[in-house]
């Protein structure tokens, strides 16, 4: 998922400006400005920035009464309104002038921000606007903390200094990304040194001079390569590609990133910024999260060992070799991991793509939501950033009220964002009746889907669903504006849903004609997916764990960090690798939070047991959609969690699931 940073700085979220006329449903809002050049994209921006300087200075010049905080949060729609257009097409927009332009207006959006983070007049206001119940209670809390974050109640000095590193920090971020997405890698590769790729993947792919076969690090190439490809050469190619990404110019950028935000800690009074940052987290500081990360350990290391032996026994095995002569380098894992599944569980995951057609996928993952919360999607024809990107109308199937819509944009491209994730494009505010947006962004192959890309495409639509399921009072604390250590609790709740064969039988609902997935393959997946714990898990805590140790340094040195705690694990580390360069969730939004992936699944684990009994519960989807999606932040996190589960959240489900 993308992540989502504070409303007042970082927005990667908007909402829509010119209305378009369609037959039923009505769009609840006006449609996505269409940029077809760069001149647009600055004429909206110098726009958008003048209007919100007039706003700004209304709300520093209005009276403190009973509407302030209606007033703040009008201004938290405009700059949705008028940033989050430009800060969402720099991801995805085709065209790279346009997507050139949006960046540089996102910097000047960021500065705007930094700027407002510190408006002492504004802050003093928020801390003395009536509140009427504990929804507003929230809501100054909540915005008064990320005004403090901002360093609005630093001394002059430091102030000045915490809005140069907020603004270099965002700049040095949308580097970090725009040196991967407008890399164009391609690996080049013989048909011969693709053996055993269905040859889908790259049949009609471009080629080179001398006939090669030319295939980029996008995931619809680069999984099926590491999975399939018989040639160990054509894997570590791949492998190293894709591990390289960024190189060594994002690697300088991480090292300065990670530098800045130590600095920005110290402004605050702070050791370190993993302390600072986790401070209003559930997690509270680095050492409970280092405390849930140790106690993980135990559990995941014998697992991950005893996995990796059984893919040396079979490398081994399968070339012919002594087992003492051989090793499982890490562009191997992958691909022996499969061979095992396939000897141990009969699990081929390419052997799924023909069960699931990625349109008929989408629209089945949809049909879940449908039956379990209470909702209706309906396509509808709209023109968005890209003839592909399609628009869904969500409407309650009690009321007939259409509440939200959702943008998806399926398939990869040059410039694309090139992982999958969720823009929460416009928060809901029931005060003024405005409707949620988000857009789900992927990159699947038009072949069809493997069971791991549909529990993909189910996680994301969880954090899609999270931001139209959203009833909130304000915009401010709407979707997904929840501690990162919680946002990925409901898209991670839903991933166990693709092993349910009741679930998976509604693929027929919506596609007639799709060949039913066998049940037993279904058991023989689940059966698998418990397989490789170890090695996922073991993979997670090494990323959290470098996360948190390498914002804990005094001189950030990256490489030779990743170096050490690489090489401390069972496959150790490639001598000239350097996977951080394309670490982008800790050049971005989970800094010194990347741990709130595994400590989000301990909480989805424990939603998940009151799906125990139906996973397509509409009674249960009904309690969950209402005491926590619709919630959005408007109530502390573990508030929500305790009012569905009816007790206090904890770990015991998570560590079953370790066990099995």
């Amino acid at each position: 998922m993308k992540p989502v940073l504070t409303k007042l700085a970082a927005l990667a979220i908007w909402a829509l400006a010119a209305t378009a006329a369609h037959a039923q449903p009505k769009l609840p809002a006006p449609n996505f400005p269409t940029f077809t050049n760069a001149a647009e994209v600055k004429a909206r921006c110098d726009a958008g920035l003048k209007g919100a300087r007039q706003r700004v200075g209304q709300l520093e010049k209005r009276k403190v009464d009973a509407g302030w905080l209606a007033a703040y949060d009008d201004l938290t729609i405009f700059l949705e309104d008028n940033q989050g257009p430009t800060d969402f097409v720099l991801n995805v927009h085709p065209d790279k002038a346009v997507r050139d332009a949006a960046q540089a207006c996102s910097l000047r959006w960021a500065d705007f921000g930094s700027s407002l983070g510190q408006n002492e007049k504004v802050y003093r206001a928020l801390q003395k606007a009536p509140k009427t119940d504990g929804i507003d209670a929230e809501l100054v809390r909540l915005a008064s903390g990320q005004f403090e974050d901002s360093g609005v109640a630093l001394p002059k000095a430091k102030r000045e200094r915490a809005k140069q590193i907020l603004d270099q920090l965002t700049e040095l971020d949308q580097q970090f990304n725009k040196n991967i997405r407008d890399a164009g890698t391609r690996v080049a590769f013989t048909e011969a040194e693709l053996k055993g790729v269905p040859a889908s993947v790259w049949d009609k792919a471009k080629r080179d001079d001398q006939g090669r076969i030319l295939l980029g690090v996008d995931y619809p190439s680069y999984v099926p390569v590491m999975r399939s490809a018989e040639s160990s050469e054509a894997r570590e190619r791949m492998w190293r590609a894709k591990t390289n990404e960024g190189g060594q110019p994002n690697l300088d950028l991480l090292a300065r990133i990670v530098t800045l935000r130590g600095e920005y800690a110290k402004l605050f009074g702070f050791d370190n910024y993993v302390d600072f940052n986790l401070r209003r987290q559930m997690a509270k500081d680095g050492a409970t999260a280092t405390r849930f990360l140790d106690s993980v350990t135990g559990a995941v290391n014998a697992r991950e060992n005893t996995e990796l032996q059984e893919l040396r026994a079979d490398k081994a095995r399968h070339l012919g070799a002594p087992l003492e002569q051989t090793k499982v380098e890490r562009w191997d894992a992958t691909f022996y991991s499969e061979r095992v599944k396939l000897q141990k569980f009969s699990v081929d995951q390419n052997a799924f793509r023909p069960y699931f057609p990625p349109q008929a996928s989408l629209e089945f993952a949809l049909h879940v939501i449908e039956k379990m919360m209470g909702v209706k999607y309906e396509r509808i024809a709209n023109k968005l950033w890209h003839d592909e990107a399609q628009t869904y109308v969500v409407s309650d199937t009690t009321s007939g009220q259409p509440i939200a819509q959702l943008y998806v944009d399926l398939y990869p491209r040059d410039g694309k964002y090139n992982h999958a994730a969720v823009w929460p494009l416009r928060g809901s505010a029931t005060r003024v009746g405005r409707t949620p947006v988000a857009a789900l962004v992927v990159n699947f192959d038009r072949n069809g889907l493997t069971l791991d890309e549909v529990e993909t495409l189910l996680h994301e639509l969880g954090h899609a669903v999270h931001v139209d399921l959203s009833k909130t009072r304000y915009a401010a604390t709407a979707g997904t504006s929840v501690m990162h250590d919680f946002v990925e609790a409901p898209s991670q709740m839903l991933e166990d849903w693709v092993y349910d064969k009741q679930v998976l039988k509604l693929m027929q609902e919506v596609c007639p004609t799709c060949k039913p997935v066998p049940d037993a393959m279904v058991e023989q997946a689940k059966a698998a997916k418990h397989y490789g714990k170890g090695g996922q898990f073991g993979r997670q805590h090494l990323y959290a764990s470098y996360d948190i140790t390498l914002h804990q340094q005094a001189k950030p040195e990256p490489m030779p960090l990743w170096a050490r705690m690489e090489g401390a694990t069972p496959l150790g580390y490639v001598p000239g690798t350097m996977f951080p360069a394309g670490f982008a969730h800790i050049a971005g939004g989970y800094g010194a939070g990347y741990y709130g992936y595994l400590w989000s699944l301990v909480v989805a684990m424990d939603l998940r047991t009151a799906f125990a009994a139906d996973k397509l519960s509409a009674d249960v989807g009904k309690r969950y959609r209402e005491q926590v999606l619709g919630q959005g932040a408007q109530k502390p996190e573990p508030e929500l969690v305790k009012d569905f589960l009816g007790r206090e959240s904890n770990s015991q489900a998570f560590f079953d699931y370790l066990k099995k």
